[in-house]
């Protein structure tokens, strides 16, 4: 029976590649083919999106940021988070296929560190 199966299955694709290669591919005989033209249609475009998003958590003191648009192979963005100094790092990016991934980071505010209570050895 796994035989018999298994000559169905190659039968099929036989059937299939023959009907794709030599009448204009699948579904030419039901009216989908195009008269033996075959005509390229480029369904290519340029990517192009712009997203942006915000975290504030007080519960958590989870606060980050970011934003970033695409147009074609040129992205720019940037973000923002909280560190656990205090601290805020943003950081800018530019990418592109000739220049790379640039990114520029700076910290913004001055850092608290916890106190030290005692000494534990």
């Amino acid at each position: 029976m796994n035989t018999t199966i298994t000559s169905l299955i190659l039968m099929g694709i036989i059937a299939a590649s023959w009907a794709q290669y030599h009448h204009g591919g699948l579904g030419a005989e039901f009216g989908g083919g195009h008269g033996g033209h075959h005509e390229h249609v480029d369904y290519y475009s340029p990517p192009h999106y712009s997203f942006q998003y915000a975290v504030h958590d007080p519960h958590t003191g989870d606060v980050k940021s970011q934003h970033e648009t695409r147009e074609g192979d040129v992205v720019k963005g940037y973000y923002t988070f909280k560190e656990a100094d205090g601290t805020t790092r943003e950081v800018h990016y530019t990418s592109d296929k000739h220049n790379g991934f640039n990114a520029v980071v700076k910290r913004i505010g001055h850092s608290v560190h916890a106190p030290v209570y005692g000494h534990h050895y």
